[in-house]
């Protein structure tokens, strides 16, 4: 019982929110976000293919907003979006779709990202994106590579633009 409530006491929080807010860094944060899913959006329009998908606005969140976390870097976030959706796609074509495969798609996609240290949450989602939607394997060049590589891009020019940004911070 005394393990049950030194657990629950750990729940309660108590140090104070480390988050800063900086105005300058909130909005290059903004602009970033909005021209990377906006030239997404407008290549999915001008084109007979889909060059979007709901993971990659949580994509622009770290990299226009946290771009120095590891999470965030190219090889994070192009990794872990090939990687879950691989794992997501080989988990629906081999045993199908329902809570199992989702389960096994999501666990496995994560332990892949963090043994091959490619992790990028908002790539948790990908296995559910494709095994819901029953994506073929073309889903893994469009939207997939063909997005995060352009998210990366426009997180490579942009966050240089700032003199106080150096993204990224690593490549391997």
């Amino acid at each position: 019982m005394s393990r049950v409530i030194a657990m629950l006491g750990k729940m309660k929080g108590g140090a104070p929110n480390p988050s800063v807010v900086r105005p300058r860094a909130a909005l290059a944060g903004a602009i970033g976000g909005f021209a990377a899913i906006g030239l997404l959006a407008l290549l999915t329009e001008w084109s007979a293919a889909s060059w979007i998908m709901a993971p990659f606005g949580a994509s622009c969140v770290l990299a226009f907003g946290l771009w120095e976390s590891p999470l965030a870097q190219p090889r994070n976030i192009i990794g872990g979006h090939l990687l879950s959706t691989f794992v997501g796609l080989l988990v629906y074509h081999l045993i199908g779709g329902g809570a199992l495969s989702l389960a096994i798609g999501v666990g496995l996609a994560i332990g892949l990202m963090m043994v091959t240290r490619t992790t990028h949450p908002p790539a948790g989602a990908d296995p559910i994106v494709v095994i819901l939607a029953g994506s073929g394997w073309s889903f893994l060049l469009t939207p997939v590579l063909a997005g995060s590589v352009v998210i990366v891009a426009a997180a490579l020019l942009l966050n240089n633009l700032d003199p106080n940004r150096r993204y990224p911070v690593f490549w391997k």
